[in-house]
Formats: structure tokens, sequence, C-alpha cells
């Protein structure tokens, strides 16, 4: 599966995120994004987002 680069996230888009500790099991987690935390294009892990709700994880996908 491809993860979505930065320029395909936006403030406001609605993504699955991975946090730390759920890394392990692949866990999901479901939120629209606040800010982008990741200033490279992409990253090999997924770019690192904040959520509205505070919770900082990588994008696995994007919600259409």
């Amino acid at each position: 599966m491809l993860l979505p680069t930065r320029s395909q996230i936006r403030p406001g888009a609605r993504v699955r995120i991975v946090l730390k500790q759920d890394q392990s099991t692949g866990k999901l987690t479901e939120g629209i994004v606040k800010d982008i935390l990741t200033s490279s294009p992409a990253h090999p892990h997924g770019i690192k987002v904040r959520l509205m709700d505070g919770q900082v994880g990588r994008v696995q996908e994007i919600v259409e």
C-alpha cells in the first residue's frame, strides 16, 4: 500500500493515522487533520500530523 505524500494531505482532511502506541498492532485512528508536522515531501512510515483532538500519528490513508 502506498502512503499519501505531504502534498496530498491538507488541514481539514479526514484521515486514518497510526498512533505511536499502536504501531505494533497497526490499529488505525480516524480524525481530521489540524497540522502537518512532517516538513519533507514523503516519509517511509507516513507523514506525521496532529488531529483536531490533539492526537499525533502518521497518516496511513486518506478517507474520501
